[in-house]
C-alpha cells in the first residue's frame, strides 16, 4: 500500500519531458510542471522557446514563458521523495553482498560474517562452517532469552538479598535499641537497689537503737519491780516511815 502511494506520488512529480524527478520545477498556467532545464533553450531536449506562446507537452494548452512560476511546494515534495528513495535503496543494499550483489543468506562461523552463496563457494570461505542466517538468528535469540532469564533470576536474588539485608539492618537497629534500654534499666535497677540498701541499713540502725532503748527500759522496770517487791516486805512502821 505504501509503495503504491509512493509510486503514484513519483508519477505526479516526474517531468513529462526528461521523465525524471522534477528539478527546479516551473508551473505552467494549466497546472502542470516541468524542469527548468527542460523548458529553456539551454537543454537539447527542449520543446519550447522563450519567445512567443508555447504548448504544454501534457495537455497541449498554450502558455507564455513570462508567466512561468517556480513551484517551491513541488521542490519540497521532490526532496522528501528523494530522501525516501535513498533510504529504501540503502536498506536494499544492506541485504546484498558488496562483492557479488547477491542476497546475504548465510553466516560464516569462522569469520563471523554474513555472506552470500557465491562467497561460500569462494576460496576465502572454502571449508568453513556456514549456516542459514535464520537459524543463526534463532540460536542467538534463544541464547539472549536464556541470558535474559538468568539476569532476571539474578535480579530477583539481588532484590531478595537486599530485602534480607534490610531485615537484618532493622533487626540490628531493634537489638541496639533494646541493648540501650537494657543498659538504662540496669542502671536504674542498680540505683534503686542501692537506695533500698541504704534505706534498709537506716532501718536496721533505727531498730538497733530502739532495741537498746527497750533493753534499758526493761532493766529499769526490773529494778523498779525489785524495789517494789523489797518494799512490800517491809514492816508497817517502815512503810509508814
Amino acid at each position: 500500500m505504501a509503495s503504491k502511494i509512493l509510486l503514484n506520488l513519483q508519477e505526479e512529480v516526474t517531468c513529462p519531458i526528461c521523465l525524471k524527478l522534477l528539478t527546479e520545477p516551473l508551473s505552467l498556467g494549466c497546472g502542470h510542471s516541468l524542469c527548468q532545464a527542460c523548458i529553456t533553450m539551454n537543454n537539447k531536449e527542449a520543446v519550447t522557446s522563450p519567445e512567443g506562446n508555447n504548448s504544454c507537452p501534457v495537455c497541449g494548452i498554450s502558455y507564455s514563458f513570462e508567466n512561468l512560476q517556480a513551484n517551491q511546494h513541488l521542490v519540497s515534495i521532490v526532496e522528501r521523495l528523494r530522501e525516501v528513495k535513498l533510504s529504501q535503496d540503502n536498506g536494499k543494499r544492506r541485504d546484498l553482498c558488496d562483492r557479488h550483489g547477491e542476497k546475504l543468506l548465510l553466516f560464516c562461523k569462522e569469520d563471523r560474517k554474513i555472506i552470500c552463496w557465491l562467497c561460500e563457494r569462494s576460496q576465502e570461505h572454502r571449508g568453513h562452517h556456514t549456516f542459514l542466517m535464520e537459524e543463526v538468528v534463532k540460536e542467538c535469540q534463544e541464547k539472549l532469552h536464556a541470558i535474559l532469564k538468568r539476569l532476571r533470576k539474578e535480579e530477583e536474588e539481588a532484590e531478595k538479598l537486599e530485602a534480607d539485608y534490610q531485615v537484618q539492618t532493622e533487626r540490628q537497629r531493634i537489638q541496639t535499641e533494646f541493648d540501650q534500654l537494657r543498659r538504662i534499666l540496669n542502671s536504674e535497677e542498680q540505683r534503686e537497689l542501692q537506695r533500698l540498701e541504704e534505706e534498709e541499713k537506716k532501718t536496721l540502725d533505727n531498730l538497733a537503737e530502739a532495741e537498746d532503748d527497750l533493753a534499758q527500759q526493761k532493766q529499769l522496770v526490773r529494778e523498779l519491780i525489785s524495789d517494789v517487791e523489797c518494799r512490800s516486805q517491809w514492816s508497817t512502821v517502815e512503810l509508814l516511815q
